[in-house]
């Protein structure tokens, strides 16, 4: 695992060079569906790691750690500089690595999978969460539970998150660092 300041705050690099790009809830899901694990079957029917979940748990662990090199007594418990920079990044590394599912689309732009979005706030430093899914989905009727599990896991974090009901009265989470 190694670090990198990459001109714009340090960040996680899963891949020298690259860094980790965490599901934001727009990308298109796969017209194959998911790809089975291939390789040898482990013992005890567990199944290992996919690459990505891979990537997906150092990212997240190197998030920690960042924490707790540059916040100095708050350690890991409060946003680092670089997450109060890309915001949205950053939280949506921390509901991926919590396991939240992402929203898809397809080559349409229409939504497939009801799950979280994570986009820029209407303020810089802000960032909201959504609920989506495809039409008739159910995303409605579940997403104020599931935001409300969100800003758990993000309050967790150090962010500060308040849900409110915006158009056509569907909720949304705004998440911004503490102040």
């Amino acid at each position: 695992m190694r670090y990198s300041d990459g001109g714009a705050g340090w960040w996680v690099m899963a891949v020298p060079g690259q860094g980790f790009e965490p599901a934001r809830g727009d990308e298109r899901e796969p017209p194959s569906g998911p790809v089975p694990p291939s390789g040898p079957v482990p013992p005890s029917g567990s199944v290992p790691p996919s690459g990505r979940e891979r990537e997906l748990r150092t990212a997240y662990e190197g998030m920690l750690q960042i924490r707790r090199l540059v916040n100095g007594p708050a350690g890991a418990a409060v946003p680092a500089p670089w997450e109060v920079r890309q915001p949205a990044r950053a939280v949506a590394l921390a509901l991926e690595a919590a396991g939240f599912a992402p929203s898809a689309v397809d080559a349409e732009g229409r939504r497939t999978r009801t799950g979280y979005r994570v986009a820029d706030g209407a303020e810089p430093g802000r960032t909201e969460v959504t609920w989506p899914g495809p039409p008739g989905g159910g995303a409605a009727e579940e997403e104020q539970e599931r935001l409300t599990a969100c800003a758990g896991v993000l309050e967790g974090l150090g962010w500060v998150c308040l849900l409110y009901r915006g158009p056509r009265r569907r909720r949304f989470l705004e998440v911004e660092p503490p102040r």
